[in-house]
């Protein structure tokens, strides 16, 4: 019998998990729209947004591919989407936005799951 695979994904141009867990990761919004683009018929566990991305780039590629997918009716199948951006009106559009259409989302701003790499210490 196939076991099944805890999957996560994380869209964030600078952070990772502090804890090492393993992720798929994505550091654009177009490498991070490519990826759930990928994912579309698959389980995520979790999905970690960035708002910011560097370089004027911004989350808002990513979001258009969960909201373009539930307005065709197949949501993509995601337990939890954490929100994790420093950028506190950018974290609430996320958030209203994907909530509208049925995704389940939680602002956490300042989790200590992620960390800047130059923050990540290895023991």
């Amino acid at each position: 019998m196939p076991s099944y695979e805890y999957r996560i994904v994380l869209v964030d141009d600078l952070r990772s998990f502090v804890d090492g867990r393993s992720a798929d990761v994505a550091r654009t919004s177009t490498a991070g729209a490519e990826l759930l683009e990928r994912c579309r018929d698959q389980r995520l566990d979790e999905l970690w947004l960035d708002h910011d991305l560097g370089e004027g780039d911004t989350i808002w590629p990513v979001v258009e591919v969960l909201e373009h997918a539930a307005f065709d009716g197949r949501p993509l199948d995601v337990g939890i989407i954490n929100i994790h951006s420093a950028n506190p009106a950018g974290a609430t559009k996320m958030a209203q936005a994907l909530r509208r259409w049925g995704y389940r989302v939680n602002i956490v701003s300042n989790s200590p799951d992620v960390a800047y790499f130059d923050n990540l210490t290895v023991t």
